[in-house]
Parts: C-alpha cells; sequence; structure tokens
C-alpha cells in the first residue's frame, strides 16, 4: 500500500485543494483532484529522504485553531494601522528568532504560519538553520515579540513535530 501512495495524507490534502481550486464538484473535477492526488506524491516521492513524523496529530489541530484566531486578530490589527495611522508613525524592523526547532518541517510550518500572519513576514533562515530572521510591521518590544513567537508557535510546533 505504501508503493501504491507513498504519502497518503498528502495526497488526501491536494485531491481535496485541487476541488477547491476549480470550485466545482462534478465528477471530473474530483477524478482530475483524485489523479493528481495520486500522481504528484508517486512521482516525487524519491525526492522526500524521510516521511515527517507528527508526534501528537491532536495538537496539530490546537495549532490549527490559534493560527486561524490570530490571523483574525492580526488581520484587523494590521487595517487599524493601514487606515488610521501614517506610514512614518508605524515602528517596524527586523528581529532574530532564534530557533529550538531542528526538524525541516516544523521549520517550514514557523516560517509559513509568520507570514501567513498579517503584519509578519519570515524574511530569511540562517545558513545554520538556527535562526529566522521576520519583519514586523509594528513592534516596540522586539524581545517580546520573539518571545511571543516562541510561546505561541514555536512551542506548538516542537511538541507536534520533535
Amino acid at each position: 500500500m505504501a508503493r501504491l501512495f507513498p504519502q497518503p495524507i498528502l495526497s488526501i490534502v491536494i485531491a481535496l485543494v485541487w476541488v477547491l481550486l476549480v470550485n466545482d464538484i462534478s465528477a471530473g473535477a474530483v477524478a482530475l483532484g483524485i489523479l493528481l492526488g495520486w500522481g504528484i506524491p508517486k512521482l516525487t516521492s524519491r525526492y522526500w529522504p524521510d516521511k515527517p513524523r507528527i508526534r501528537r496529530p491532536f495538537a496539530v489541530l490546537e495549532y490549527f485553531g490559534i493560527v486561524l484566531k490570530d490571523i483574525a486578530v492580526s488581520n484587523v490589527q494590521v487595517a487599524y494601522w493601514v487606515l488610521f495611522r501614517r506610514g512614518d508613525t508605524l515602528r517596524s524592523q527586523y528581529v532574530t528568532v532564534p530557533l529550538d526547532l531542528t526538524t525541516a518541517e516544523a521549520i517550514t510550518a514557523l516560517a509559513g504560519t509568520i507570514t501567513l500572519t498579517p503584519g509578519t513576514v519570515s524574511a530569511d533562515l540562517s545558513a545554520d538553520g538556527r535562526s529566522l530572521l521576520v519583519h514586523c510591521l509594528e513592534t516596540t518590544d522586539p524581545a517580546a515579540t520573539v518571545a511571543q513567537i516562541k510561546e505561541r508557535y514555536e512551542r506548538r510546533l516542537k511538541e507536534i513535530f520533535e
């Protein structure tokens, strides 16, 4: 079964994303989604050195909920900043987040989460993979921003992946 479906969860996600992108639940769209969900992981399986290990799958749901809430709150904050503040009053800056994460999947999830949250962007990963450069649209205390990222996201990703 693993030879036929090397990444079953990825296959399901690809099929669902395809149907959502097409915005059509016809037999053809579903069939093409299933074909893509099977074919893409099958063709790329040799490039995946190891399957990502998720140690606490139910913690993913908690993490997903926190990220959705943070995205909603950040959308309102950024809209306020854009609509009611002058650009020269924003205190944007780069902060360096030292990483305790070691797996590539966890670091990628953290960088993606930071970028998905309005007002922050993951700008660079250090060559040794031990720190992440993050641009914050508004921050008065870079140390507090780093602490918030580590507590809110990194700690949970460490529980999930490591």
